[in-house]
């Protein structure tokens, strides 16, 4: 599951409410949350402020070592 996804609902916010809360359309946090779309580094600043947390937890991939 996507982070951005797996963040929002765990804060109990819509798609919807992210998206005003971030200033974009419900659409992009669709497109986000199924990895079409690639947010620009002040979206993804904004995401993590609204999802109470770091851009590193939400959007650093680790590698399967």
């Amino acid at each position: 599951m996507n982070r951005v996804k797996k963040f929002r609902k765990k804060a109990n916010i819509t798609q919807m409410g992210l998206a005003k809360e971030v200033g974009v359309a419900r659409q992009t946090i669709n497109l986000i949350e199924n990895d079409k779309y690639n947010p620009s580094l002040s979206l993804c600043i904004a995401l993590a402020k609204a999802l109470d947390t770091d851009l590193n937890t939400l959007f650093w991939e680790e590698d399967d070592v």
